[in-house]
Formats: structure tokens, sequence, C-alpha cells
């Protein structure tokens, strides 16, 4: 997400960067590259005019002109400037004092309300609650089937009336069911339509009166870009919405939504829907994601994903395996699978400062199922013990795998390395710890200044 942009405006701070210091000039040429990056974005053209004039004003104060590195006090300036545009900091969902709390989703047709229901009664469960389905779209075929799928993958209760077209009534009926099965939140999933009309807003209208929403979010495409914005302000003029939700922002290499959004309709992004998946629902945080337009990565955001997807107990046993240079093939796959509940390699890369533009090998997840696949097919006195997988064993390994002799190979080589590496690196962990000065004394190479590598 905001390749493009991400490219654009690090090709203009490279050159700035490269100037030990700045004239009038050179702050008018970069803010020119600036506006012009953000309008291929897909900006809304206002916010791009008010955003590109306060970064000059500021960037062409003395204290910056003057500075000893100018370029990355521009760099600041932008970034804090990205923050505030799309909305200063994140602010968690409220509940309310008195349970269920209502949340009521919107959108029109295909801008992912269902899918995003389920990712959000997900994402409310892993905080504690206990979240209630509520099938209010009677009209998309299969809509109540599709929300009874999720609620069933996701084992969280739905509540849905097959033959009952009174949606009013349904959210009504919803209320009591949510106190009967001692819920206490309520997502009411609503029908879309194609277009802004009047028969959806007076229906929203309705489900508003009966169960009054406690928090009203408008579920929008963010690769639609300013159609996205622009349906936005109807529903704020319209129903009033308290807050958005951005699908399919993993997608969207432009980001003209997400900057312009706050900006024009005066309401903040609450969540982003960075993939398919239900796990793929991340809260939006305005300063994480100005850092990682700019190519300065989001560690929160990947430690958070790393708590997540990491057992302490299973990374305390690993460290003592490390420890004892007992890492095994079987330890390998389990953390490749904890690696791969975390997302896609390239987004966990995108989250770590200064590996933007750094030259390193293209990273694909197939690479990751290639290789899963190879240790699954081995048996488990293989995994555990590399060294007895021979010339036949090999081939049984590749056959099974539906990879080739020479890819197990090179799995069984690389692992050998990493053994290898790893043991290096706890006896100089070892010696650094202290077991007296002749340990101390010997072996001081690359690695012997290296402590134990932090585990998620």
């Amino acid at each position: 997400m905001f390749e493009s942009l991400t490219t654009k405006l690090d090709g203009i701070f490279s050159h700035l960067r490269g100037r030990g210091k700045l004239t009038e000039a050179d702050i008018k040429d970069a803010m020119r590259e600036i506006r012009l990056a953000l309008l291929e974005a897909d900006v809304n053209f206002q916010v791009v005019k008010d955003f590109v004039q306060r970064v000059r004003e500021q960037a062409s104060g003395q204290e910056v002109m003057r500075s000893l590195t100018p370029g990355q006090q521009v760099v600041k300036i932008v970034r804090d400037e990205l923050t505030v545009l799309m909305g200063d900091a994140h602010r968690p969902l409220v509940m309310a004092a008195k349970p269920p709390t209502t949340i009521l989703l919107m959108g029109l047709q295909g801008s992912g309300k269902t899918t995003t229901a389920g990712k959000l009664a997900r994402t409310l469960r892993e905080s504690g609650h206990r979240p209630l389905l509520v099938a209010a779209d009677v009209y998309r075929p299969a809509a109540i089937d599709q929300l009874r799928s999720l609620g069933d993958s996701l084992d969280i209760p739905v509540f849905a009336q097959d033959g009952n077209s009174d949606v009013p009534d349904i959210c009504r009926q919803a209320m009591v069911q949510t106190q009967a099965q001692n819920c206490d939140v309520m997502i009411i999933d609503t029908a879309g339509r194609l277009q802004i009309n009047k028969e959806l807003m007076q229906e929203l209208r309705d489900i508003k009166t009966v169960a009054p929403p406690h928090h009203s979010l408008l579920v929008v495409d963010a690769m639609t870009g300013q159609e996205a914005v622009k349906v936005a302000e109807a529903f704020e003029a319209e129903i009033g919405i308290d807050a958005t939700i951005l699908t399919k922002l993993d997608g969207d290499a432009r980001g003209g939504a997400a900057l312009s959004i706050k900006a024009v309709v005066g309401k903040p992004i609450q969540y982003i829907g960075v993939g398919e998946k239900l796990e793929a629902l991340e809260p939006f945080h305005p300063d994480r994601m100005a850092s990682r337009i700019l190519g300065m990565g989001d560690v929160l955001t990947l430690i958070e994903k790393a708590e997540q997807s990491f057992d302490e107990e299973k990374a305390a046993e690993l460290e003592q395996k490390l420890r004892q240079s007992n890492f095994t093939l079987e330890d390998f796959q389990e953390q490749l699978q904890q690696l791969k509940q975390m997302g896609p390699l390239d987004d966990l890369l995108s989250m770590i400062p200064g590996i933007k533009g750094a030259k390193l090998p293209s990273v694909d997840d197939s690479e990751l199922k290639r290789v899963e696949a190879i240790i699954s097919s081995m048996t488990l006195e293989e995994r555990r013990v590399h060294h007895i997988i021979n010339g036949s064993r090999r081939k049984r390994i590749a056959r099974g795998s539906g990879t080739t002799v020479g890819d197990v190979n090179r799995l069984l080589k690389q692992f050998a390395q990493t053994q290898k590496m790893m043991k290096s690196l706890m006896g100089n962990t070892n010696m650094k710890k202290g077991k007296g000065k002749k340990g101390r004394g010997k072996g001081r190479g690359k690695l012997a200044n290296l402590s134990l590598p932090r585990l998620f």
C-alpha cells in the first residue's frame, strides 16, 4: 500500500538529504514535486493545496534553513503534517457503560461490509468482548448465509431471520437476543446499494431509531480513491457517521482515500482492511502510517503482530534449545508457521526501519510454502536429526513434497548454515556473559559482540 507515493517521496527526500544547505529554490522545487506526487496519488486537490502550504511555511523557517541536517528537518515536517492530515492519533472504540454496545456498519454494495463485520467481531473478541453479528442485509442473495458462515468459522453467534424483510424489526429483536446470549457488543451488517438512494438512507434512519448505535462506521473501498471520499461526504450529510473503515488498503498503491477522507469529511479512520483473511483488520494509527509512507517503517505494529502470533512459553523453550544447540527442522517449521500468521513477508519487511530501498532479494511467500512442504514430507526422526537424510531419503522427500532433490538439498544446506551460525552466536554470547578472561580472548570474530537475539 502507498507504494507509488512512497517511491516518489523517497526520491524527493533523497535529493534534499544530499544537500548540506537548502535554499529557497530547493524548498520551492521540493514542494512542487510533493504536490505532484500527492495529486498523482489521487489525493483531494484542496487537501493537497493546504498540505503543501503548511509544509512550505514551516520548511522555509530559519531554524530549518540553517540546520545542520535541513533535509531531515523537512522530512520530519512532512511526517508530522501527514500524521495531522490523517487524524493525528488513533482513538479506540469506546464501549457503552451499559451493554450492549451497538455498532452500525454502513456502505455501498461491494465495499466489503459483511466480511468487515466478521473481522471486526473477531478483533473485538480478541479484546475480551462477546460480539453478536446481526444479519440486516435482506436484499443481497446469500448475504445472510455469508454472515452465518463467517460466524461459524469464528465461533461467534449470528442473529438472522429468514423470510423477515422488515429490517428495523430484525434489529429490534436482535437487541433482545443480545441480552439473552449475554453478548456485550452488537454488530449490525446492513444492506448496500450500487449507489446512494433514498430507500437506503431511510432504512438506515429507521435502524438508528429502533437500535440507536454507539458507533456508526462507514465501510468504504480504499481502491476507489476520491469516490470513497464522496461516498463518505454523502453518508455524513444524510445519516451522520462517527468514523470510517477503509477496506482493501493493501491493494491501494496510491492511497488517495486514506490521505483525504479525514480532512474532507472530518471523521477519523477507525480501522483498515489489509488482506482477505479474517485477522487482516488493523486499528488505524495516523502516526505509524505516516512513517510507513515515508519509508521509516512501523516497529510498533510489527511488535503487536508478533505478540499476537508468537507464544511466550514456546519462545522461551526455543531460546533454551538455541542455547543448547538443539534447534531442529521441526522447530524451524514451527517458527515458519507462526511467522505466516503475522501476514505477508513483504508487508512485515516494510515495517522495519531502513529496509526501504535496501538491496534485498524479493520475498516470495510461495517459497515458505515450498519449505514447509519439504519439511512436512520428512519423518519425525529426519526432522530432529537431519544428518541421516541420505540420497534415497532426499528423493522420497522430494516426491512427497512435489519439489526437486535440488530444492531439498538447498534447504538442508541453508539449515546447516543456520545451525552453525546459531552455535557460533551462542558460543560468543556465553563468552560475553563472562566465562573467564581466557574465554573472552578467544574467537573474537564478527559475531563476538552480538547478544542473544530476542525471539518473538
